[in-house]
């Protein structure tokens, strides 16, 4: 949730997204299982803190695909994917629905070992906790279908009212982007504790438009027919699901990095990214590396 970071970029293709997608994702996509299976070799590099426990993992389930809620079961790809990374590395793990914004402290507080909520991996919050960055995403815009609103950029924002999740790296450049705004054209940043109650102030009016990752907002888009995207996807940057920054934390992330490489080379992760659409946002082995903020 981007929950993003920053390259200085607008890229297109089908709907709102251009991201590169390795051919070897592609083809992985035909696994026919999404749960992992367990691997010796990767479970050894568990630290011995973390080994016959349960990982406390925290997730923020208001960001569909990537992380909702399904009656009382959370789902997305962010959640089978530290499913299987868990089977992977022969460990149990816990999601808990956590604000988004009070992730990070939990982590340094220890109550979560793990925070798997699509966390841009940002400079700044790497002073924080690890990453193992695993996926990537821009960032997007939508708003109601009779808008006349175009985006074009982060200035393009100046004189709208943007509604947003608090917390998240929307929210951060929009803060930004309004203290460039001239007063003519001032932007109001509307936040709000879960992406839903940005949806309602766009759909109600109240926001111009949503400002959110790019594959949320077209999963978004595709579930409500009174929205539409605008623009491109901008901001292009890694995810990273995040662990403490102690020696401990350092070892469970080179663990996870281990597993979802082993994931990407068994088809496990190229399935499970095919199941919720986003095998856009894929990234090859070679990609899959510790704290790698792009700004």
């Amino acid at each position: 949730m981007l929950r993003i970071s920053r390259v200085r970029q607008a890229l297109v293709v089908t709907g709102i997204t251009s991201l590169v997608v390795a051919s070897s994702l592609v083809a992985s996509a035909s696994a026919t299982s999404i749960k992992g299976t367990y691997n010796k070799a990767d479970a050894a590099t568990v630290p011995s803190t973390y080994k016959g426990t349960t990982l406390q993992v925290a997730t923020d389930a208001s960001y569909p695909p990537d992380e909702s809620m399904k009656g009382t079961a959370m789902v997305g790809f962010d959640i089978d994917l530290i499913k299987a990374i868990g089977v992977t590395l022969g460990v149990q793990v816990n999601e808990n629905n956590v604000t988004f914004k009070n992730i990070l402290a939990g982590i340094a507080a220890d109550k979560y070992v793990i925070g798997n909520s699509s966390f841009t991996d940002e400079k700044s919050r790497e002073k924080q906790v690890n990453f193992v960055d695993y996926f990537q995403a821009g960032e997007g815009v939508y708003a109601l279908k009779s808008s006349k609103v175009t985006f074009t950029g982060l200035k393009s924002l100046c004189g709208m009212k943007v509604a947003v999740e608090a917390g998240t790296t929307e929210y951060t450049d929009a803060v930004n982007t309004a203290k460039k705004c001239p007063s003519s054209k001032k932007l109001t940043v509307l936040s709000f504790q879960a992406q839903t109650g940005a949806n309602l102030a766009v759909s109600s009016g109240q926001a111009t438009l949503g400002f959110v990752d790019s594959q949320v907002a077209g999963f978004i888009v595709s579930g409500n027919k009174s929205f539409k995207l605008v623009g491109s996807a901008i901001e292009v940057a890694p995810y990273g699901i995040a662990t403490p920054k102690t020696p401990a934390g350092k070892g469970l992330a080179k663990s996870i990095q281990a597993a979802i490489k082993t994931l990407i080379a068994n088809g496990t992760y190229g399935a499970i990214l095919a199941k919720y659409g986003v095998t856009e946002g894929g990234l090859p082995a070679s990609k899959i590396v510790l704290n790698g903020a792009i700004s």
